[in-house]
Order: C-alpha cells, then structure tokens, then sequence
C-alpha cells in the first residue's frame, strides 16, 4: 500500500480484498452485534483510515493506533468513552478481521471514566415531564420510568414480553446480553391494554397489505419461519410507518424510534421549565433513585436493574447521605448557642430593610 512501515505491520500480507468495510460489517454480523455497534465501528474505522492519508490498516501498525488515540485525546478533547469506543473498534479491526495481533496496544491504558453523579429528577420533576410528554410518548415515558428501562430496551419490547396479569416485563437481550425481570406500574396497565389493542390493528393492517413481518434475530428466523408474522413477536411500541431495513433490504415496520422519544423530552422539559440536563436515561437513574429513597433495599434495586455487580448500583446510595436527609450539618446542631447573624435578620425584614 506503498506504506513506508508495510515490512513492520503486525499484518503487512493481509489481503486488500473484498473492501475492508463490507469485511468488518460480515464479521461484526456474524458476531450478533447490535446494528449500533456496527455503524460506530465502521465510523471509527473509517476516520482512522482517513485520518492515515487512506492507507490500508494493514500496512500500519500499533504506533499509528496510538497516534490516532492521542489525536482523539488531546487534539480533540473527546470523551474518556469515546476514546475507549475508538479504540474497542480497531482492536476489533485488526483481531477479527485482519486477524492480527498488535502486542503493544495490549498494554494501552484505556482512557479513565469520571466518575459522576447520576442527573435524578425529583418526583415533583418527574411528574411534570410525564404531564408534558403527549400520546404514546407519554405512556413510554411512563414505562421507561415505571419500569427502570434503558431506551433501547423500552422500544425493542415485544408483545410477548409484557405481562399485564403478572405486573412484569421480560428484558430478553439487554445491557451485556442478559435477560432480567423488571416491574409493570399498575397504573400502566389499563393505558398499556388500550395501546397493544390499536397496535394489534396496525399488525392486521401490514398484514392485509402484505407486510407484518417483524425483525427477529437470524437463529430464530430459521427455526420458526411464520413467528415474524405472529402477532405476539411484534414490538409492543411499533413505528407510525414502514421502513427498509439497512441490513437486509427488507421493507417492514420496525419498533419506534429512541430519537423522536428523545427529541419528544427536550420539548417537554423546555416546556415544563426543568432546567436539569436530564435525558431519558435520567428517568432510570430516578426510578432507582426514588425506589432506595422510599426504603426498597439495593439488591432489589440491582436485579430490577440488571446490573451484574451492585457496586453498579451504589452510585445511587448518594441519595442516603445528602444534607438535609440522612446527614445533620454540624452547624445546625449547635441550636441556640450560635446568635443569629445581623444579615440573616436584614433578610428577614426584606431587601431593602436597611436602607
């Protein structure tokens, strides 16, 4: 590739064909991949290459890896996470791929998380936002904090996975590729009801128009052909309209889509006047937060969750220890020994009390 390290790559006779890209997207598809990981891969590989003049990954080596990273780092001041995507996806690129080896990377620091405190909303804030959000917007955003839901988890829900008569929702696939029990509002029960029943007519519609197959992961596909027409299979929050699927072609109806949710919640916190940098995340940071507040004790709050270690789960136990809770202010304890200050009493009276 006319590189001047071609001799000293981990991988310097890696074959150039097919394209690269289409290489990647095969392996991370037959890895079950989420489609997600697939596009910030292939972008990650992608600006890497460019960001190389365009020369073939095989003909590089670890130096330029760390020359990217450092760039990411330092030049562009990106995220300690997204540096750690960056380099996730090109030690994907040259293992799986080009299947090589780069010994020194191994030894690379992956870039340090800060470690911050959850954005929680108060029940007060909650209920404004959910009072602000209209239609099926409502009723998700409802679930998502009802149930302790990622979006992503929230809107690939099939039918079959809600329990209206247990008061459970079945996780099947989340976060790490587990499945986990989570809780069913009772107050969502009758609104949930009335939704699956309009989604059972838009399902009898695709299917009148020759459509009503959804998505179902390739094993499943080829083990029961007629599932992706069944009705329990469908997703419980489906999209307004059809679309093509970027992976197989296929015209079909796929679940809502996490960004018009999104979007929909930076118009209702705009209109309710919350000033918190809140994201639909936030409304899983606070169903956590306000189930340990009301007593509930974190191995619950772990499962319900699904975080696999409850060291995950203790960043929530700040709320026990916030001033004004659980912690009594030393100053607030010497009572009537400290005499009340001049200002404090200028604020009483009013502003302009001693003027």
């Amino acid at each position: 590739m006319g590189s001047d390290r071609a001799s000293h790559s981990p991988c310097a006779d890696a074959p150039a064909t097919p394209r690269l890209l289409e290489l990647v997207r095969a392996r991370i598809r037959f890895k079950h991949y989420s489609i997600r990981t697939e596009q910030a891969y292939v972008d990650w590989i992608r600006r890497y290459i460019r960001f190389h003049g365009n020369r073939h990954p095989s003909g590089l080596d670890h130096t330029h890896v760390v020359r990217f990273l450092t760039h990411l780092a330092c030049e562009l001041d990106v995220a300690s996470s997204t540096q750690n995507q960056a380099q996730s996806a090109l030690l994907f690129l040259y293992r799986e791929v080009l299947g090589c080896r780069l010994p020194l990377l191994d030894g690379v620091t992956r870039a340090k998380a800060a470690m911050r405190l959850p954005v929680v909303l108060t029940t007060s804030e909650v209920a404004s936002l959910l009072r602000a959000l209209t239609g099926d917007h409502r009723l998700f955003g409802e679930l998502l904090y009802g149930s302790g839901l990622r979006i992503m988890e929230g809107v690939r829900l099939r039918v079959k996975d809600v329990d209206l008569s247990r008061r459970e929702i079945l996780v099947r696939d989340g976060k790490g590729a587990k499945d986990r029990v989570t809780v069913l509002p009772d107050r969502l029960v009758a609104g949930l009801r009335r939704h699956l029943h309009d989604t059972g007519h838009l399902h009898r519609v695709d299917l009148r128009d020759g459509f009503g197959a959804v998505w179902l992961p390739s094993a499943l596909e080829r083990k029961y052909p007629r599932a992706a027409q069944e009705w329990c299979w469908q997703y419980a929050f489906p999209a307004d309209r059809r679309s093509l699927d970027p992976r197989t072609g296929v015209v079909r109806r796929h679940h809502m889509s996490d960004q018009s949710f999104q979007r929909a919640m930076r118009e209702a916190l705009r209109a309710s006047g919350i000033t918190k940098p809140a994201t639909p995340h936030t409304l899983r940071h606070s169903f956590a937060t306000h189930l340990l507040e009301s007593g509930h004790d974190i191995r619950t709050v772990q499962e319900l969750l699904g975080h696999s270690d409850v060291s995950t789960t203790m960043i929530y136990t700040h709320v026990l220890n916030r001033g004004g809770r659980a912690v009594v202010s030393p100053l607030d304890r010497l009572g009537r020994r400290l005499p009340r200050r001049n200002d404090d009493q200028d604020a009483a009276a009013g502003p302009f009390a001693s003027s």
